[in-house]
């Protein structure tokens, strides 16, 4: 249906646990946001299909998770199409915090960051996410722990910062002492983190954007990398916020419509779109989507991050109710799948 540059036998080879290869150099002009019940290896491969050259995060996963759950496998594993990947994790304990940068570096991932931003209650019942920007120092024994640990880069993704405190002072002086750790990237979400009274959901959408605050991060710490985050759709948006800091983290906005990725490349990086339309970019992942449905994979996990690669184009509305209607079902394949592409043509 579309012409495309990948050899797609070689794309989706298995990633091998434990991998000495070397990690990816890690250029973040442009980066995917970890997000809870998104963001699985399933949604990071199907966005490797789109670009080649963007970074991608995994779902946080608890230090606790990854230390004592006994399921390194399911938290860790990824398939080696997926580089260069970053490994989100949440906790405050700096001894297993090292524990889980060891253990990322084993599995291959080319960085791990930790997760100073979320502001859900469950997080903060365990001290882990926006509540430990309260207390720099933690966060800068628990960074600078994690980086003895290992030799892939440890960066932070945090907020401008919590409750009512808004001003630039308390954001400074944050990062002023986390990077006594060592620590050289930071995330920042431009947004503060409401604590208490606030859904997740609502905390990415009622605080006020403030980005002259990442702004002023970067002028006054210009040896850091300083990512922003929150409130882009566009790229008029995207490139205006270029000029000022380092690199752009996207989340929503790319899982809602993930054919902006396929400009990332070109946009960000001054190299060649990977696809030159959608279908192309399902013709890539079509191996992947069988290779797991031979394992049991049920196809609903995987057809659910395709939902908005066709929004905007005629049919679109069809082909998320096709899917909607028919992924679910039991003992379904690839059959879905190309129901659903037919509403398009």
């Amino acid at each position: 249906m579309g012409s495309y540059h990948l050899n797609t036998e070689k794309l989706f080879e298995k990633h091998s646990v434990c991998s000495n290869s070397a990690p990816v150099k890690v250029n973040r002009r442009f980066s995917t946001a970890p997000m809870m019940g998104w963001t699985d290896r399933h949604c990071r491969s199907f966005w490797r299909c789109l670009s080649q050259h963007s970074v991608v995060y995994t779902e946080m996963v608890t230090a606790s998770a990854l230390l004592f759950s006994g399921k390194l496998d399911q938290f860790l594993s990824f398939n080696s199409v997926e580089h260069p990947i970053a490994l989100q994790v949440g906790g405050s304990v700096p001894g297993d915090l090292a524990e889980c940068a060891r253990l990322a570096e084993q599995y291959g991932y080319d960085e791990i960051n930790l997760n100073v931003g979320c502001p859900s209650d469950r997080v903060q019942n365990h001290k882990i996410g926006a509540c430990l920007m309260s207390e720099p120092e933690l966060v800068r024994d628990c960074l600078a722990s994690m980086q003895k640990a290992v030799n892939i880069p440890v960066t932070i993704k945090h907020r401008i910062g919590i409750n009512k405190i808004s001003n630039y002072s308390y954001l400074k002086r944050f990062v002023e002492i986390v990077a006594e750790s060592g620590c050289r990237v930071f995330i920042v979400h431009a947004r503060n983190a409401i604590l208490k009274g606030l859904s997740p959901k609502q905390n990415r959408e009622i605080p006020p954007l403030r980005y002259e605050f990442v702004h002023q991060l970067k002028h006054d710490f210009p040896h850091l990398e300083i990512i922003v985050n929150g409130g882009l759709t566009d790229w008029e948006s995207i490139n205006t916020q270029l000029q000022y800091v380092d690199g752009v983290m996207l989340g929503r906005e790319i899982y809602q419509n993930p054919w902006m990725l396929a400009e990332v490349d070109k946009n960000c990086y001054q190299l060649p779109c990977q696809v030159t339309d959608r279908f192309a970019a399902i013709d890539i992942w079509r191996p992947y989507i069988a290779e797991e449905l031979a394992k049991g994979t049920e196809i609903k996990h995987l057809l659910r991050h395709t939902l908005g690669l066709f929004n905007g184009q005629p049919g679109a509305r069809a082909y998320r109710r096709y899917l909607s209607q028919h992924m679910h079902q039991l003992n379904v394949g690839l059959e879905v799948l190309d129901g659903a592409l037919e509403l398009l043509s």
